[in-house]
């Protein structure tokens, strides 16, 4: 598999990349030894987790994925010097003090976040160390529109970026990058680098699939002429776009009991598991069928293909869903069929976003 180079950064990052949300919770530390091995065996460079996985979140499995990427790394000497391994600093505590008591996400907050992650890793340096959600308020995780009066910022994007200097300068993280942003916030993190000396963002992982391609009004734009790479994440819809629910929605007593929407309370109550979005996927998928392919094939070689997304991030919890990811990479998508894709999407507009 070639790799693409991310942002404006000496990282060369395949195509794929390998999220790991699911290890420690839906996916034991043998499997996920097995996946992460066949990944790297298929070619895939690029692995992604986060301080606060597994998902869903709770206090007893709070960097539970670090820690078994950690002894996978160990397990297999030579092989970090091989991947490019990105990580993320969680946001304000939304709900989860495990990780930090409090509305900010102070500078200090962000050193004791990535010298955690460090140690779970077992690694000296992070290859690109995000910022998971913004420090201030903003319509993400399914809100859908910005409300001044919630502003409770208590970190200024300056402060942040001064936190992240430190650990490049100590040679802890190579690059930064974002997710879960907004245009405003890229400009703003990307005009305070570039201002004041500062490390300027790579990327930005964002949800991009065909239920929420919200990315596509004003985040392409802005981060294709600031030169940011687009990370894309749950490109198969939380299992919508993969045709599971197409029977039996999330919601519903048959719901196949192995997806996360019908596994866990908290995910059914996602911007996943709307019912306009459960619609939506239905109809993505059965475009796919009518054109020979499969619903997972239409949707990753929709990722796959776009000159906006620098690498789709895929979370699997098997290795027969992994090959199945990694095969859809030879898919092409014919200018017909692109064109109902987009029919589609201003018929059902983005209902995940």
């Amino acid at each position: 598999m070639h790799t693409v180079p991310l942002g404006h950064s000496d990282l060369q990052v395949t195509p794929i990349c390998l999220g790991t949300m699911t290890f420690g919770e839906q996916v034991d530390e043998p499997t996920a030894d097995a996946i992460l091995d066949r990944a790297v065996e298929r070619g895939v460079n690029f692995i992604d987790t986060a301080e606060m996985y597994a998902v869903p979140a709770r206090e007893a499995t709070c960097g539970a994925t670090e820690t078994i990427l950690g002894r996978w790394y160990a397990a297999r000497p030579g092989r970090r010097a091989r991947t490019i391994l990105a990580t993320k600093v969680a946001g304000p505590s939304r709900g989860m003090p495990w990780i930090r008591e409090g509305l900010g996400m102070s500078a200090a907050d962000i050193a004791a976040s990535c010298e955690g992650s460090l140690r779970r890793l077992q690694t000296d340096v992070i290859d690109l160390y995000q910022i998971h959600w913004p420090e201030r308020h903003v319509p993400a995780f399914g809100q859908l529109y910005y409300d001044p009066a919630k502003e409770k910022s208590q970190t200024p994007i300056r402060e942040q970026l001064e936190a992240l200097a430190r650990l490049v300068r100590e040679g802890k993280v190579r690059y930064v990058g974002l997710s879960n942003e907004t245009p405003w916030g890229v400009h703003e993190f990307v005009r305070l680098a570039e201002e004041h000396g500062l490390p300027r963002v790579v990327s930005v992982q964002n949800p991009y699939c065909l239920v929420n391609r919200s990315w596509d009004n004003a985040m392409d734009e802005s981060c294709h002429r600031l030169g940011v790479s687009l990370l894309a994440y749950s490109p198969l819809g939380f299992g919508l776009l993969t045709g599971k629910y197409d029977q039996h929605g999330p919601h519903d007593p048959g719901a196949p009991q192995d997806g996360r929407l019908a596994r866990f309370d908290s995910m059914r109550r996602q911007r996943w598991a709307r019912p306009e979005s459960v619609a939506a996927a239905r109809r993505y998928n059965q475009l796919a069928r009518e054109h020979g392919l499969t619903p997972v094939q239409l949707a990753l070689a929709f990722c796959y293909r776009s000159w906006r997304v620098a690498s789709t991030i895929i979370g699997v919890t098997s290795l027969a869903q992994l090959d199945e990811n990694l095969d859809a990479w030879s898919v092409q998508l014919s200018p017909e069929l692109l064109a109902a894709v987009d029919q589609l999407r201003w018929e059902t507009g983005d209902p995940a976003r």
